[in-house]
């Protein structure tokens, strides 16, 4: 079920009513439980049973983590939850791409491996990432082991969040059931406001880029060096504007229902420098990877050396966690060497001030954007060749080829732009809708025409469905 659908919102209307009609919270949140199941089960209810699975393994090894009072006890329960997650991880993931790597070697020795016929479920990366931090933390004492089952499988499969984030941990969410969550018009007025910054991102702005990347990224040999430059500023704020949009989306629809999600997106593209883009971009899943791995291999306590080879290690794993691709690891490793170069030339500054001012900034958010951008080609294209060939022609090493430029996606630049530029003259504060106003019911209204008007005709899946 895609947030942008018609479905959706049939589906959001009667959880809404239902929670409305009920007056105690164990009713409302077994409400919640079961939506939640119906809506992961929408796609493939098979997939339900994966989620209570990782559910009880989760809920079961935390209660165990808790009341141990052996060290060894504690650290086997720790070791079931982290192997089962990652072999559900690696089942569905990582088993054709690891197969397909092994391959020849097998095929040399006169074996042949199977290509296995397996579905990914939507959104596994996401809450196998959740559960295991649960774990982590009860084992770590930074989280007390939750005994109510029902609450427990509600932070697992709460739907807003469930198939693409944020990465919610327990810390998180947790703690807000010792409240109880009634409806009110308040959290209904800021969480619309939310999503419909989200819906307007994902439907008016990413669907109509999608238009003008797809066919780019599918045959890049057959266009010119400037069109392939504008596909891939395209593509850099397609992904953003799907991915922010699902999580402004979650987070919106997640206020509706009273509970508070995390921030995952903080303008980006205004970064200076790689260090800081990871600290815009994907917040909740650069968090996780910080402190459930960087931190654990040693962090930066190690010696300098060891920080580098740290910081490869989780852009590395961080890259493979988007894919089972050598195109995500490549991706990966990328950042991590421009994080490790960074905090290398951070090292020899010292506390020195940075030289300059409003130039060398303008320069390292030009250096910062052209580095995305060249790594974005590996994210997107389906292969090295592919991706090899796309360099060439920002390179103009093959200038050659189709002049195309969309207007209404060259449209959606500016625009994006304009608003970018707008929120920085803002102080970072968001463009908001004061639903108290009769006007902003006149300004929703102008929103959606225009994007009946103007966005691409159906609903297009988004795009972090596939991680």
């Amino acid at each position: 079920m895609i947030f942008s659908s018609i479905e959706f919102f049939v589906f959001l209307a009667l959880v809404l009513l239902g929670l409305g009609l009920l007056r105690k919270e164990g009713g409302r949140r077994n409400l919640l439980l079961v939506a939640s199941y119906v809506f992961y089960g929408w796609w493939d209810w098979r997939f339900c049973f994966l989620i209570l699975a990782s559910t009880l393994i989760d809920y079961t090894a935390g209660l165990r983590i808790e009341s141990a009072r052996n060290q060894t006890v504690r650290k086997r329960w720790l070791v079931v939850s982290l192997v089962a997650n990652l072999g559900i991880l690696g089942v569905f993931k990582y088993s054709n791409f690891l197969l397909g790597n092994f391959r020849p070697l097998f095929h040399a020795a006169g074996i042949d491996l199977p290509h296995l016929n397996i579905i990914l479920p939507v959104g596994v990366s996401f809450f196998t990432f959740q559960t295991m931090s649960y774990s982590i933390d009860v084992y770590r004492k930074k989280l007390p082991a939750t005994h109510n089952f029902r609450d427990f499988a509600l932070f697992v499969s709460f739907f807003p969040q469930l198939v693409a984030g944020p990465i919610v941990r327990g810390a998180e969410f947790l703690p807000q059931l010792a409240f109880v969550h009634p409806l009110k018009r308040g959290n209904i007025h800021a969480g619309l406001d939310i999503f419909l910054r989200g819906f307007t991102k994902k439907v008016l702005f990413a669907d109509t880029l999608a238009v003008y990347v797809d066919p780019v990224f599918s045959h890049p040999g057959a266009y010119s060096s400037p069109t392939a430059w504008m596909a891939v500023i395209a593509y850099a704020l397609q992904i953003y504007y799907d991915f922010s949009g699902y999580s402004d989306m979650a987070i919106g629809v997640g206020k509706m229902l009273g509970f508070g999600l995390p921030v995952n997106f903080r303008h980006p593209y205004r970064s200076l420098n790689v260090t800081e883009f990871w600290r815009r971009w994907h917040i909740s899943l650069s968090g996780w990877l910080r402190d459930y791995l960087y931190i654990p291999l040693g962090g930066n306590r190690k010696g300098t050396g060891r920080t580098y080879v740290n910081l490869m290690l989780t852009m590395l794993l961080g890259g493979l966690w988007h894919g089972a691709s050598w195109n995500f690891v490549v991706w990966g490793g990328l950042h991590g060497v421009a994080l490790a170069v960074h905090k290398l030339y951070m090292g020899l500054r010292g506390e020195r001030p940075a030289p300059g001012g409003i130039v060398r900034s303008l320069l390292s958010w030009a250096a910062t954007m052209v580095f995305v951008l060249v790594t974005w080609v590996f994210f997107r294209a389906q292969d090295f060749p592919t991706a090899w060939l796309f360099l060439k022609k920002m390179a103009f090493v093959q200038p050659r080829g189709i002049e195309w430029f969309y207007v209404q996606a060259m449209a959606v630049i500016l625009i994006g732009v304009g608003l970018h530029i707008a929120v920085v003259l803002r102080d970072d504060r968001e463009l908001t809708i004061d639903f108290g106003r009769p006007v902003a019911w006149g300004l929703v209204a102008v929103m959606l025409i225009v994007i009946l008007l103007y966005a691409p005709f159906g609903n297009s899946p988004f795009i972090y469905f596939q991680f």
